[in-house]
């Protein structure tokens, strides 16, 4: 298993939600994220003559899936939060040692199983 976390633009999160929803990605968590990136800042628009350079938002994604969902679920990702621009984001990959459904003490690959892979819960 893996653990997905990417920050993207607040801007692209409904295109990224919907195309992970395209790719049978249904369950993950976000929130709302502030962090300074290594932005360009003389690329960088102002409004009103200033630019504000103490932080940037961002949306937090946090995924946990099987391995055989990741570069799917990776290049869906990459490609719905494109723009082109500096600033559209990062994605990082780590491995998930054990995971537990705390409803049914489904562990591992069953622990996060969808309703498409119903085989692989107890």
């Amino acid at each position: 298993m893996k653990k997905i976390e990417a920050i993207i633009r607040t801007s692209k999160f409904e295109d990224v939600k919907s195309k992970l929803k395209e790719q049978g990605i249904d369950f993950f968590s976000y929130w709302d994220a502030s962090g300074i990136g290594n932005e360009d800042l003389r690329r960088l628009h102002g409004y009103r003559g200033t630019v504000d350079t103490q932080f940037i938002r961002r949306i937090f994604i946090s995924i946990v899936l099987r391995d055989i969902n990741v570069e799917k679920t990776v290049d869906c990702i990459e490609k719905s939060a494109f723009t082109g621009e500096v600033g559209d984001g990062m994605i990082f990959c780590y491995n998930i040692e054990e995971s537990v459904r705390i409803s049914n003490g489904a562990r591992g690959d069953a622990s996060t199983a969808g309703p498409g892979d119903i085989k692989l819960i107890k």
